[in-house]
């Protein structure tokens, strides 16, 4: 299940670059049909997320924290590119964006024990 979590996120990443690179070279089209078939992933994300946090035996804080980045970082792939097709800055979610994805990646691979890298 973590594999899949994790190939999932990945796929979403590159889908959300691939749907920017569409939108600012103007093929508004291709980019919508990117969009669909990211927000299809994002299912696949929250349901493998809860399908792990339903294996654990107790849940920490820092589980609810990763979750709760994890959306976080979600609704920043949504608004990033919902303001970037309307033209709008995004200076400040990309901010955002940088600091969430830092810090997933540091609870999910670091200081979480069901991470394939934990050394504790």
């Amino acid at each position: 299940m973590i594999h899949g979590h994790v190939t999932a996120w990945a796929l979403a990443l590159i889908l959300f670059i691939v749907a920017l690179i569409l939108q600012s070279g103007g093929k508004t089209k291709g980019a919508k049909i990117v969009q669909m078939i990211l927000r299809v992933l994002y299912l696949i994300i929250i349901a493998t997320g809860v399908g792990l946090l339903f294996m654990l035996t107790k849940i920490s804080v820092m589980y609810i924290l990763k979750a709760v980045v994890g959306l976080w970082i979600i609704g920043l792939f949504e608004m990033i590119l919902g303001r970037a097709m309307n033209k709008r800055r995004t200076s400040v979610f990309w901010i955002q964006f940088v600091i969430a994805w830092a810090l997933v990646l540091y609870l999910g691979f670091v200081e979480l024990p069901m991470s394939i890298f934990h050394v504790k």
